[in-house]
């Protein structure tokens, strides 16, 4: 699609997607399983993905569509919410869970109950994919225009060592269960590291650490390390939702929405019966050769039923992020309870960056793994692609990645991250 006209179409998609949203969960294209979407062929797919997604489709990504996968949780997240659900709430101002220790806290998901919206993206902060620790090891991503039907040309390219986080709370598989003493102690709810980076050679031994709290007034902790002026800086939180002309530094759409749930107002849109890719053929995933390299394809899309909220930051508190995005419309997968994919809106209402996530469903995160192998099928998530829709940007990401020396490269709820690797002088003393 030429480019004037695809702006043309980008204008008008933020006043349609109300209609998109409330449309009948029974009203979809006809798709069916061994089918291809290519551009050719996209408006098939229009009102089964975001606009976000739909831009990718239209400007080269395809779509092998497959039949519907069965998703089920891991036995002990699934144990642990039949034993602690029935004594969460929603505190008095609905901002935050009261009484929450593990599993998922809203279970049941009435779409009359006015609270819906704020508790599902609680489902989602304490969502199954990850309840205790996590590292991925050895990852790459790669900034590059996007151009259909052209070669890839890669403006960036960045290997990191380690996208590691440790959850205090809620967790199901690794001592101390169900909840870490620390938390009662500091308030810490998860702690995030990302570090050291490898490539490029100016930005080599760079990393980002994050604390997340309970208390619904205090903003996370993050510092950064610099390698060039060897310091360490404490980052104000408005800076983990600003993304930068290259997309890879935008850590509130790190593993879907991931900014503090309580400085967002929560709106549901609807529940609809969309394509998602939830159990990716690919891990390494595939460069995609018809978009310039901006996302993973061709790969395994399937319809799915998907809960949609709208994220409003709440600028009228003097705790309300300074984010850039108008709004962020949420599509949270009901069965996995990951976002497959979510859009972003700049102050203006057009579409702005669409965020989209592969995801596999299997017992280890690459078919030769010999030591992350789990005794049942969890979600990995092996791409990630950051599209600025009106730049024509993405960076692509792949988890693992597609030429490290670590091949395993996921180790979920396995003990392989601490408290002590989530903190600054960890991150020091891993700087090349």
């Amino acid at each position: 699609m030429a480019k004037r006209k695809w702006g043309k179409t980008l204008s008008t998609i933020a006043s349609c997607i109300a209609s998109l949203m409330i449309a009948s969960p029974g009203a979809r294209a006809e798709v069916r399983p061994g089918q291809t979407i290519a551009p050719q062929n996209a408006s098939a797919v229009r009102n089964l993905v975001s606009p976000g997604v739909y831009y990718a489709v239209a400007h080269g990504m395809r779509m092998n569509i497959v039949p519907t996968t069965r998703i089920e949780w891991p036995p002990p997240y699934r144990e642990a919410t039949e034993k602690y659900s029935g004594q969460v709430r929603l505190s008095e101002d609905r901002r935050t869970v009261v009484g929450y220790v593990a599993g998922q806290p809203f279970p049941l998901n009435d779409t009359n109950d006015p609270d819906l919206a704020i508790k599902l993206v609680w489902n989602n902060v304490f969502r199954p994919i990850t309840s205790d620790d996590y590292d991925l090891r050895f990852y790459d991503c790669q900034t590059q225009y996007v151009k259909p039907g052209q070669d890839q040309r890669i403006i960036n390219d960045i290997e990191i060592g380690h996208y590691a986080g440790y959850d205090l709370v809620g967790r199901t598989e690794v001592d101390p269960l169900p909840i870490d003493p620390d938390y009662r102690i500091t308030g810490r709810m998860w702690l995030f590291a990302l570090y050291p980076i490898l490539a490029p050679e100016e930005s080599r031994g760079q990393g980002l650490i994050r604390w997340r709290y309970t208390d619904p007034n205090k903003g996370d902790d993050s510092w950064d390390w610099t390698p060039g002026t060897r310091r360490v800086r404490r980052l104000n939180e408005a800076m983990m939702s600003t993304a930068t002309g290259t997309q890879t530094y935008d850590p509130d759409h790190y593993s879907g929405f991931n900014p503090k749930t309580e400085q967002y107002n929560y709106r549901f849109l609807g529940m609809r019966e969309m394509l998602a890719s939830v159990n990716a053929t690919h891990s390494p995933e595939m460069t995609c050769p018809y978009d310039g390299g901006a996302t993973a394809c061709p790969e395994a899309w399937e319809m799915r039923r998907m809960f949609i909220v709208d994220a409003i930051p709440r600028r009228d508190r003097k705790d309300a992020p300074s984010a850039l995005d108008r709004d962020t419309v949420i599509y949270l997968d009901a069965e996995a309870w990951f976002e497959p994919y979510i859009d972003t809106y700049d102050r203006r209402g057009q579409l702005w960056r669409s965020h989209i996530y592969w995801l596999t469903y299997r017992d280890r995160p690459v078919p030769d793994a010999r030591v992350a192998v789990y005794p049942f099928k969890r979600e990995f998530v092996v791409g990630a692609a950051s599209i600025d829709v009106q730049g024509n940007v993405s960076t692509m990401c792949y988890l693992p990645g597609q030429h490290t020396p670590e091949r395993e490269c996921w180790y979920i709820n396995m003990g392989a991250v601490s408290k002590d690797f989530c903190t600054v002088k960890s991150m020091v003393a891993a700087a090349p």
